[in-house]
C-alpha cells in the first residue's frame, strides 16, 4: 500500500532540546528509509515533511509515524492519505 504523509507543525521546539531531538528524529527516519518503509521524503515550502510510504496498512503507517520523537512529544502530527494508481491514461 502506498501512502502520502504530510506533516503539520503543532508547536515550536524549545532550543534546549532541539539539537538532540532532531538528531534522534533523523536517525529513526533514516532507519525507516533503509528498511523500505519510507520511499521518498521531502520538505515543502513551509519546511514540513512530505513522505511517501510503502506499508501493509494505514494502521501500520500511523503506528510507525507515532513513534517519531517529534510526534511523541506533540511537536508535529501527520495527515496520512492512501495513494491509488492513476487510471486516467485509459480514458
Amino acid at each position: 500500500m502506498k501512502l502520502l504523509a504530510v506533516e503539520t507543525e503543532l508547536k515550536l521546539i524549545e532550543d534546549e532540546v532541539k539539537t538532540d531531538l532532531l538528531k534522534e528524529e533523523a536517525a529513526i527516519v533514516l532507519n525507516l528509509h533503509n528498511n523500505g518503509f519510507i520511499k521518498e521524503i521531502y520538505f515543502n515550502e513551509e519546511h514540513c515533511a512530505v513522505i511517501i510510504l510503502e506499508c501493509e496498512s494505514m494502521e501500520s503507517a500511523k503506528d510507525a509515524l507515532s513513534k517519531l520523537p517529534l510526534v511523541r512529544k506533540g511537536y508535529i502530527s501527520f495527515k496520512i492519505m492512501e495513494l491509488n494508481p492513476y487510471t486516467g491514461f485509459e480514458r
